[in-house]
């Protein structure tokens, strides 16, 4: 990985990255984004800034701590120097944490970055008065996003107490004040409802909303995840939920009774407890992506007659897949070609050399877990409280967030410790793996292939092929 030094004379910007980002997109329709974006470039064209590309997050909290995909890439971009200055709308686009903050800055000295324009302001990491500036506002942010979430969270349970809906969706079945129901939404609802307990499957309750040209809420089409959320939901029984649990009756008329309810809830349970795994005969299962449309592959055999079964990765357009429905690739050959490069590269000096630096993350992660067993035994105890009747609903409730959000930090935090474990204990062994693989069993198998794959894109093919073409396959690597 190449990088710039910062050298006594400097030049202009070459090639600047514009960033944009807004953490809640309630109309979906990026507005705030694109006026973000706008703004930018205007600041690029006065400045004489060359724009390399624009990066954008939409709907996605700097607070919260969820992935930035795309302010992940910038970085990248900054690191290698394909950028070398950095355009927002104001400072709190970028970052409302101070550790990020830190983390920026620290990467723009080691790189030799110092321009960051913003619309509203200035920023010079070059010089202490710009760093101490930088900080105050990253403070500040960090300070009214935690204020703002503590009363967000202080209106949504009030409003679940008291049965008032909340939310800027409106749901299926009622109007956009979520109280007045919506009656030919509510009809269907009701249909729904009576099919699945009359035996229909989710999947086919959602082939039958999008064929019948029923409209949901909020997107285009039915997906199954939807439909499974209407029928499982305590809402449309006129029952108010808080984190998925019910905590009342609801202040608007329900669709179906409680009672309809529980039988929904009672024939998914009895589907997942008799429902069984078939063996896995995929080895590359989730690893595909289809080289038209990028959907990922799905695996699925095709009987050209009784006693011959061909498998195959298949890009598929229902209505959960979403896909082209147009690419193919035979299962055997792929699995075979991505086997031995995975083993190949096990042995590679490229991924020796990308893994030198990496320190052991053993004390860490024992340290997370200790974190972790903590506050799950918090939880547990809480939960006994709340069984004895020593807290209430209330205090149980207000309690138990912060200790299961921190319990979802520290999971990440030991998954994002741990990605390199696996990778780092097979390197060197890819022809001693090579020797036993056929012995192995598949999902050992596909361990050892996620270890260094993150995925494999499936250029189409030329028509009547009948053997594959290595040019087809193009695999991303994990490290």
């Amino acid at each position: 990985m190449s990088r710039r030094k910062a050298t006594a004379q400097r030049v202009g910007v070459q090639s600047a990255a514009v960033y944009a980002r807004i953490s809640a997109d309630v109309e979906g329709a990026g507005l705030g984004v694109a006026r973000q974006l706008e703004d930018c470039r205007k600041l690029a064209a006065d400045r004489g800034w060359p724009v390399g590309d624009e990066y954008v997050d939409n709907d996605v909290s700097a607070f919260s701590g969820k992935p930035r995909r795309e302010y992940a890439r910038m970085l990248a971009d900054l690191e290698s120097g394909a950028r070398d200055a950095v355009l927002v709308y104001n400072l709190d686009r970028l970052h409302r944490r101070p550790v990020e903050l830190e983390e920026f800055v620290a990467l723009c000295e080691s790189v030799g970055v110092r321009d960051v324009a913003t619309v509203t302001a200035d920023i010079d990491l070059g010089n202490d008065d710009g760093l101490f500036m930088a900080r105050i506002f990253a403070a500040f942010a960090a300070k009214e996003s935690g204020r703002k979430s503590a009363r967000i969270r202080r209106k949504m349970l009030q409003n679940a107490e008291q049965g008032r809906p909340h939310g800027s969706v409106r749901p299926f079945g009622y109007e956009p004040d979520k109280i007045t129901v919506r009656s030919e939404e509510a009809a269907v609802v009701r249909e729904m409802v009576d099919r699945y307990l009359a035996g229909a499957s989710i999947r086919s309750l959602t082939m039958w909303l999008n064929d019948s040209g029923i409209a949901p809420a909020a997107s285009k089409s039915w997906r199954t995840s939807a439909v499974r959320q209407i029928l499982c939901s305590g809402r449309v029984a006129g029952l108010r939920e808080h984190h998925g649990q019910v905590i009342g009756e609801a202040a608007w008329p329900a669709i179906i009774s409680p009672m309809q309810r529980d039988q929904v809830l009672a024939r998914m349970t009895a589907r997942a407890l008799t429902k069984t795994r078939a063996p896995r005969t995929y080895l590359l299962s989730g690893l595909l992506r289809c080289g038209r449309c990028g959907n990922r592959l799905y695996s699925q055999a095709r009987h050209v007659n009784p006693e011959n079964r061909v498998r195959r990765y298949v890009c598929l357009s229902g209505p959960d897949q979403g896909g082209c429905g147009r690419l193919t690739v035979v299962a055997q050959p792929v699995e075979d070609l991505l086997t031995d490069a995975v083993l190949t590269r096990l042995d590679s000096p490229a991924l020796a050399d990308a893994l030198v630096g990496k320190s052991s993350v053993d004390a860490n992660v024992a340290e997370l877990s200790v974190q972790l067993d903590a506050d799950t035994a918090r939880l547990d105890e809480l939960a006994a409280l709340y069984a004895d009747g020593a807290v209430t609903a209330r205090e149980w409730i207000a309690a138990r967030d912060p200790i299961t959000a921190r319990i979802a930090q520290t999971r990440k935090a030991i998954a994002a410790a741990t990605d390199t474990a696996d990778v780092n204990e097979l390197a060197g062994t890819g022809h001693l793996l090579r020797e036993q693989w056929d012995s192995l069993d598949i999902d050992r198998q596909q361990a050892v292939i996620k270890s260094v794959l993150g995925h494999a894109v499936i250029a189409p093919g030329t028509p009547g092929a009948r053997s594959l073409d290595i040019n087809r396959v193009h695999p991303h690597w994990r490290i």
